[in-house]
């Protein structure tokens, strides 16, 4: 009986030790306990841990969760959450938080905006569902780290659900026309060979054949958020599973896993004053101005320069005539309270979604001259101490009745005119170093001639004049008017792998790349990660006055002192 049950215990002890031989573990306990010995560590067990952890296998996707959350001005958004199975167990990751886009100009009509937000918020809806259903089974077991591989399978589900709505939108189509009565369609078919326009109608078609017609707005697809939401999410959780920051994970990718001896941060554009193209202002033409402090000083002394013009132009902006609130002179708590009271200056209360001041000005020169005041009375000097870039919008200030851009109340200029007025105006004040914008993507040959006239002074920058960036890579062409570079923007579909091929791009042709932050900003700081990686030139934030905004210039100021300690910092 006891030759029996000694048997029986022979067998699972045999099946083990061929299990953990098979597996090296014997070895490797020998291995580790020599190893630790000498060091006697004072948390053995946590060493113990950590030399075994890097047997361990590679940590693979196992859920994927998405959620509709806001974003800084409160309009809805995309969270997805990356969950892997590291070591056996079930660990949440990382999650990304998408930014909103928004192509309806500020001017728009009240229900023109109201169908722009129901549409948005079922966009989100649709990308909620595809990441926690179809995305989620789809990228189960996969590693996070392998990028090219996630975003091969992202771009083709996308493609899919594209043909999938024009089989929908085609069937429908077709549903429509089979029941529209025959005399209707033959009525309809015949109808503008019969009609002549009037005097008004001619007058327009002239006017619009005298400049190209504004291109179509690109529909996005009910959904896409989703694919850049999870494509970021990834590149996050891919950063985090090789301790490593997600700005060297993303040139680590860019450049085929070399490590860059030295990085560069991007200069960034500081927004300081959003202006109001509204009535009593007059001047149109300028949408943002926009500060960019000098290479030769550190990100964090060029932040501190930026703060010091900004408090002298709430200064100045504060109405003339205000009298500060009598004091009490027999009481402490009196005087506090009017301290309080006038601490903050009219200006702040008037901050943009841009997170900087709203204005309006009567002229450029005014709006001009209001900067360079406030720069001198600090001290600083313009062209030097601190430059100027300005965001024109020109897109916005087309007239297509007259043919024209409307840059004051009243007073148009042909594309043409407007060449000359900015080669004027940057011979006029020569720290301007950059328009972004300064004329509508349709206007090409315009953009040629100013590319010609300046482009040895200034940067003259796509962003709205750009194509999305799904539609940018034709060909291995940029698909984008004569300029010096482009704003991008992470939004909808786009992946990091789209930025990093356009990127590539984009630096083989010589044009310099501006990493932009989009209109409904989220507090995800990824964009400043993804500026370094990707070597951008600049990096468009908005202004210094709000949270989600604020965030990414601390993140770009972290980055700046980790790779100043590395001393990788070029």
């Amino acid at each position: 009986q006891q030759q029996q049950q000694h048997g029986r215990l022979q067998g699972p002890r045999q099946e083990a030790a061929e299990y953990y031989r098979g597996h090296r573990v014997p070895q490797r306990m020998e291995e580790a306990l020599n190893a630790l010995f000498p060091q006697r560590p004072a948390d053995l067990y946590g060493e113990l841990a950590n030399y075994f952890s890097k047997f361990s296998k590679a940590p693979v996707i196992c859920k994927l969760v998405g959620r509709k959350v806001l974003d800084g001005v409160g309009q809805p958004t995309l969270e997805v959450e990356i969950y892997c199975t590291v070591k056996n167990y079930e660990k949440r990751i990382c999650s990304s938080v998408m930014s909103s886009h928004s192509q309806i100009p500020e001017n728009a009509l009240p229900e023109t905006t109201e169908a722009d937000e129901k549409e948005k918020s079922d966009s989100v809806n649709t990308a909620v569902e595809w990441v926690n259903e179809s995305l989620n089974t789809m990228l189960r077991d996969l590693e996070p780290t392998d990028q090219c591989k996630v975003d091969k399978m992202l771009g083709e589900y996308f493609a899919k659900k594209v043909e999938e709505k024009k089989e929908i939108q085609k069937q429908a189509e077709e549903e429509a026309e089979a029941a529209l009565p025959t005399s209707w369609t033959q009525s309809a078919t015949t109808l503008p060979g019969k009609k002549k326009a009037g005097n008004p109608g001619k007058k327009m078609a002239v006017a619009e054949r005298s400049i190209p017609p504004a291109e179509p707005v690109e529909s996005m697809l009910c959904g896409s958020l989703a694919i850049g939401g999870t494509s970021l999410a990834i590149a996050k959780a891919g950063a985090t599973i090789s301790h490593i920051p997600l700005y060297l994970h993303i040139a680590l990718l860019k450049h085929d896993r070399v490590s860059p001896k030295e990085m560069t941060l991007p200069l960034p554009m500081v927004t300081l004053l959003n202006c109001e193209k509204i009535s009593p202002a007059k001047l149109k033409l300028v949408k943002e101005v926009m500060l960019i402090p000098p290479v030769q000083v550190s990100l964090k002394q060029g932040i501190e320069r930026v703060l010091d013009i900004q408090k002298e132009i709430m200064r100045l902006l504060d109405p003339p005539g205000k009298v500060p609130s009598p004091q009490v002179a027999d009481s402490k708590k009196g005087r506090a309270h009017n301290t309080g009271k006038k601490a903050l200056p009219r200006a702040l209360k008037r901050i943009s979604h841009l997170g900087c001041l709203i204005t309006g000005c009567d002229s450029l020169e005014q709006l001009l001259l209001l900067v360079q005041t406030a720069c001198n009375n600090i001290g600083l000097k313009l062209g030097t101490d601190m430059y100027l870039a300005l965001n024109c919008a020109a897109h916005e200030l087309m007239d297509y009745v007259k043919g024209k851009y409307e840059i004051l109340t009243g007073t148009f200029k042909s594309p043409d005119e407007m060449v000359d007025m900015y080669v004027g105006l940057i011979n006029k004040f020569p720290f301007i170093i950059a328009l972004i914008d300064p004329l509508r993507k349709e206007d090409r040959q315009q953009w040629n001639n100013i590319c010609c006239a300046l482009g040895s002074k200034c940067y003259l920058i796509a962003e709205d004049a750009a194509m999305c960036i799904s539609k940018l890579k034709i060909d291995q062409n940029i698909n984008i008017p004569t300029c010096s570079g482009v704003v991008l923007k992470y939004i909808n579909q786009t992946k990091v792998s789209d930025l990093i091929e356009l990127t590539g791009l984009l630096d083989g042709q010589r044009h310099i790349t501006i990493l932009g932050s989009p209109d409904g900003e989220s507090s995800d700081d990824s964009l400043v990660d993804l500026a370094v990686g990707l070597g951008a030139r600049f990096i468009k934030l908005g202004g210094l006055s709000r949270g989600e905004r604020v965030t990414k210039y601390n993140r770009l100021l972290a980055i700046e002192e980790e790779l100043a300690k590395n001393r990788t910092l070029r």
